[in-house]
């Protein structure tokens, strides 16, 4: 991730940057904390910067602004799956992170799943099963998560002991959440690990370590909620692996500037231990508890580097 004149030459930093961000998914507090930080951070890249809180008009918003780049700060539904990319793709505003397909099938963790295997990465097995189905008996061998297949930051995830009687009460409560298909997937104990992509490089991994329950989210985005550490206190093996699945994951799914991979580690599974992919997110959250730029500020790159080479980085047909 280098910052060489002639890259910086490509895009002055007087250049106009829209930061999307707001929406209306589940998600949207956090974007609009990660809009706020990545605003802050262009800023002092010496960006003009303007930000937007989307709406189902973000079409004409962005027609008559004609910004230079469109920064997506946009988590969860629609900002993430691909549509506002489309957007932007038709409006000819070239824009951050990655593009129409690889934001689709990230965002869809069983497609996603498909993908992840056939490249050689190791994923945890899973079903798809009809939501009046999972809410009323166990559909898959104790213990065993509960997930929407096309949200992120754990929204709606929930955990099945070993000892639970019944499935979640509340699980037809919460279908708009779910629609009329969950996922489970089998449980992965163990530790919760980390790593972003930034281009074509893998940066380091980082131990997860929440306070009180899984890392949920709560434990993402709340103040003091979870610690990280960094560089995870794994076997070098294991952080080579997870930095080498990360890059291989990224390229499976067509992946552009930024993602992040997340893993667990069950050390007591076998010799060796099971590395287990989760998912990936295309769109990993950029706020003040934000794993990403703790990763690259890590590599020796601050958070408004980090802006400003995704800024650099923006492109149409992604």
């Amino acid at each position: 991730m280098g910052f060489d004149h002639e890259f910086d030459k490509r895009r002055p930093a007087n250049t106009h940057v829209a930061v999307l961000m707001g929406g209306w998914s589940k998600e949207r507090e956090v974007s609009l904390s990660t809009g706020r930080a990545c605003t802050k951070a262009l800023e002092e890249a010496g960006y003009r910067v303007t930000q937007i809180d989307v709406k189902p008009d973000i079409s004409e918003v962005l027609s008559d602004l004609r910004p230079d780049v469109a920064f997506n700060a946009l988590h969860g539904k629609w900002g993430e799956d691909g549509n506002v990319q489309g957007i932007l793709e038709t409006l000819n505003i070239a824009y951050t992170h990655s593009g129409v397909l690889a934001s689709a099938l990230a965002m869809d963790k069983q497609r996603s799943k498909a993908i992840f295997r056939d490249a050689g990465i190791p994923v945890a097995e899973s079903e798809m099963v009809a939501i009046e189905e999972a809410a009323v008996m166990h559909k898959m061998e104790l213990p065993y998560v509960i997930k929407p297949v096309s949200e992120g930051s754990s929204v709606g995830v929930h955990v099945v002991t070993h000892g639970s009687n019944a499935p979640p009460e509340n699980l037809l409560q919460e279908r708009d959440l779910y629609g009329d298909f969950v996922m489970l997937e089998r449980f992965i104990p163990g530790l919760e690990l980390t790593c972003a992509v930034l281009g074509e490089v893998a940066l380091g991994v980082t131990e997860i370590m929440p306070l009180l329950g899984f890392y949920d989210y709560k434990a993402k985005y709340e103040e003091g909620a979870s610690e990280h550490v960094l560089p995870a206190t794994i076997p070098p093996k294991v952080y080579r692996e997870i930095q080498q699945y990360s890059l291989m994951a990224h390229s499976a799914l067509g992946c552009r500037g930024v993602s992040r991979a997340d893993f667990r580690f069950d050390e007591t599974a076998g010799e060796n231990g099971e590395l287990i992919l989760l998912e990936v997110n295309t769109q990993p959250g950029m706020t003040g508890t934000s794993l990403v730029p703790e990763l690259a500020e890590h590599a020796g790159h601050n958070f408004s580097e980090l802006a400003h080479w995704m800024v650099q980085d923006a492109s149409l047909n992604r």
